[in-house]
């Protein structure tokens, strides 16, 4: 009995052909992985969270203080001169004005969310006063005089970094990790709505 023989038998790759193979499919894997900022970015972007999340965690504390003693959440006149004061500071320190203004306007709005929907909650529980309320002059506006400069500084790095290939991916991603909010993450939005869009341009 004849067997047919088709030909001679397809050679299998060299060992030189298989490195070049595994070459390519590597570089073919990082070309689809998406550009990332730098190491140095990431800490400045990660810095920016972390501040505007110790921000967002003095609202509640606000909130309470504002539901002892009746006062309204929303203050338009101290809120005005907080943010001429916050554009002097930040010209000086090579931010543009508008930038600084629009990101802590934004930031006073995230805080005052989460005060209304506390506030909101604490009357559909019907609570009364709060223990030993915080004082607001003494306790809470120190804490937010400490961390208007550091977000400042911080806003100087988001205006180098918001054309650096990825950061905007980055920022995304990491806020979900470093701004933490109780509220399905809407406070989180609104304070972080001025850094996406500079991030996207």
């Amino acid at each position: 009995m004849f067997r047919y023989r088709t030909g001679r038998r397809p050679s299998s790759l060299s060992p030189l052909h298989a490195l070049a193979l595994v070459v390519l499919i590597l570089l073919a894997g990082c070309q689809m992985q998406p550009p990332e900022p730098v190491d140095e970015d990431k800490v400045a972007i990660d810095r920016m969270l972390s501040l505007i999340d110790a921000r967002l965690d003095v609202a509640p504390v606000v909130a309470r203080a504002k539901w002892n003693s009746g006062a309204a959440i929303n203050a338009p006149e101290r809120e005005a001169q907080l943010l001429d004061r916050v554009a002097d500071e930040a010209s000086e320190a090579g931010v543009d004005e508008a930038f600084a203004r629009e990101f802590f306007e934004k930031q006073f709005d995230a805080s005052k969310q989460i005060q209304r929907r506390l506030q909101l909650r604490w009357v559909q529980e019907g609570r009364g006063p709060f223990a030993n309320p915080p004082d607001l002059a003494e306790e809470v506006r120190p804490v937010l005089d400490r961390l208007t400069p550091q977000l400042i500084d911080a806003l100087s790095d988001m205006q180098r970094i918001a054309r650096v290939e990825g950061a905007g991916r980055y920022l995304e991603a990491r806020s979900r990790v470093l701004v933490q909010d109780d509220f399905d993450g809407e406070p989180r939005a609104v304070a972080l709505a001025p850094l996406r869009v500079r991030m996207a341009h």
